[in-house]
């Protein structure tokens, strides 16, 4: 759900049309990028995977680094990388605005002590050295003892105390645009899968785990139907987020695992 998230969120409109259509992103990302007809864009083939590696590395900010990382295999040469990323960033102008537009936001709240309003609900406010993000469902993301300061090398950053994911210590944290977006896209998805899980629980069934974006449902092999309701229930609109596109898919199994 990230994907249509950060779609709906920066007004992506090809994107969301993709969403709305056949949910290729992978392919309809590479046609974007290397300006290519989509049905030439097959499963297995170089391009495509170039647009899902793209996809997964630069939708917060990422650049060289990010890219490395999510090509775990090295299927993209190093000169070809900077080219990927620069069509990337060309084909999805929204998505980097957003980045910009959250970093603008944060900083004027920091340094202003007033509330910042983005589309779709967003909101970034500064109460008692606290950032604060409004998200479209209403709830909110805090970020204690927030400032801005100069880093190491001298430039203009966004910190925050919190534990180091990787020390796993207290100390003080850096933030950007793509990051917080990152936070906004991940959060907000949590919340449209609380409302589908209310929903899904609703309508009688019992839902015994989530993963990430999935529910796992405890269902009679009786209940023929079953799959194809919760699948449809997941596709329904949230109240605060009417435009953005949801699609349901699953699987039946005798016990958990990835399909």
């Amino acid at each position: 759900r990230s994907a249509r998230v950060i779609a709906w969120l920066a007004d992506e409109k090809w994107r969301l049309n993709v969403f709305r259509t056949h949910g290729k992103i992978y392919e309809a990302s590479a046609a974007q990028m290397f300006h290519v007809p989509i049905e030439n864009i097959k499963k297995g083939s170089r391009l495509r995977q170039q647009g899902k590696v793209a996809e997964l590395a630069l939708g917060y900010g990422g650049g060289f680094g990010a890219m490395k990382a999510m090509d775990k295999a090295g299927t993209i040469p190093d000169d070809e990388i900077p080219m990927i990323i620069a069509n990337w960033r060309k084909a999805s102008p929204n998505i980097c605005k957003l980045w910009r537009n959250a970093e603008a936001a944060a900083r004027a709240a920091i340094e202003e002590r007033r509330t910042i309003k983005l589309k779709h609900g967003l909101s970034f406010s500064y109460i008692n050295r606290i950032l604060f993000i409004g998200l479209p469902s209403g709830r909110k993301l805090a970020y204690y003892d927030t400032r801005i300061e100069d880093d190491e090398k001298g430039k203009s950053v966004i910190t925050y105390a919190g534990v180091d994911q990787e020390t796993k210590k207290w100390g003080r944290l850096k933030t950007w645009g793509g990051k917080l977006v990152e936070n906004i896209v991940q959060a907000t998805a949590r919340d449209c899968l609380a409302v589908t899980m209310e929903r899904v629980s609703g309508a009688g069934y019992q839902i015994v785990m989530h993963v990430h974006d999935e529910i796992i449902v405890d269902v009679p092999e009786t209940d023929i139907d079953a799959l194809e309701k919760i699948t449809a229930i997941m596709a329904q609109p949230v109240p605060w987020a009417q435009e953005l596109p949801l699609r349901g898919d699953g699987y039946e199994t005798p016990f958990y695992k990835k399909d």
